[in-house]
C-alpha cells in the first residue's frame, strides 16, 4: 500500500510542477496596451517576468525611422537609450495566481511603480502603485493574437 501512495505521488509531482508553469507562462506573449498606442513583449527570464515595447504610435522621430530615446527617464545612465524595445515591466515573479514584486516604468513620464498582474476574463489587469496598492491605478490589456 505505501509503494502504491509513493508511486502516485512520485508520478503527480512533476504534473503539479508542470500545471503551475503553464499558469504561470500564460502571460507570455504579445499584449496592446488600454489606450491602444503600445505593443507590449512579455516574456520570461529564469523566474522572472519581463516587458518591453515592441510597438508604439509615437516611437519614431519626425524622419520616420529613428527611435525616440527616453528623455524622460530620471537614470542619466538611459536618458540615450531607444524606447523600441525598452524593457518597462521588470522582475515580476508569479505567486498564488497573480504576478508581483515587479516594477512598471511609464516612459511618458519617466516614473518607475510598483506593480501587480492578474488575468482577469482573458485581459491582463495591470495594477501601478506607488506605496500600497490600494491608491493605484488599474489598466487592463488585451493579448494581441
Amino acid at each position: 500500500m505505501q509503494k502504491l501512495v509513493l508511486s502516485i505521488i512520485i508520478f503527480l509531482l512533476p504534473l503539479l510542477i508542470f500545471a503551475q508553469n503553464n499558469e504561470a507562462d500564460q502571460i507570455l506573449g504579445e499584449w496592446l496596451n488600454e489606450e491602444k498606442d503600445e505593443k507590449i513583449e512579455i516574456y520570461k527570464t529564469g523566474n522572472s517576468y519581463f516587458g518591453k515595447v515592441t510597438w508604439a504610435a509615437n516611437l519614431l522621430e519626425a524622419d520616420g525611422q529613428t527611435s525616440k530615446k527616453d528623455g524622460k527617464n530620471p537614470d542619466e545612465k538611459h536618458k540615450g537609450r531607444n524606447l523600441i524595445d525598452a524593457t518597462i515591466l521588470n522582475n515580476f515573479a508569479f505567486t498564488n495566481g497573480l504576478w508581483d514584486r515587479g516594477t512598471l516604468y511609464d516612459s511618458k513620464s519617466g516614473k518607475t511603480y510598483s506593480c501587480i498582474i492578474k488575468m482577469k476574463n482573458k485581459k491582463l489587469e495591470i495594477r501601478s502603485y506607488v506605496g500600497v496598492s490600494l491608491f493605484g491605478k488599474s489598466t487592463y490589456w488585451e493579448r494581441l493574437e
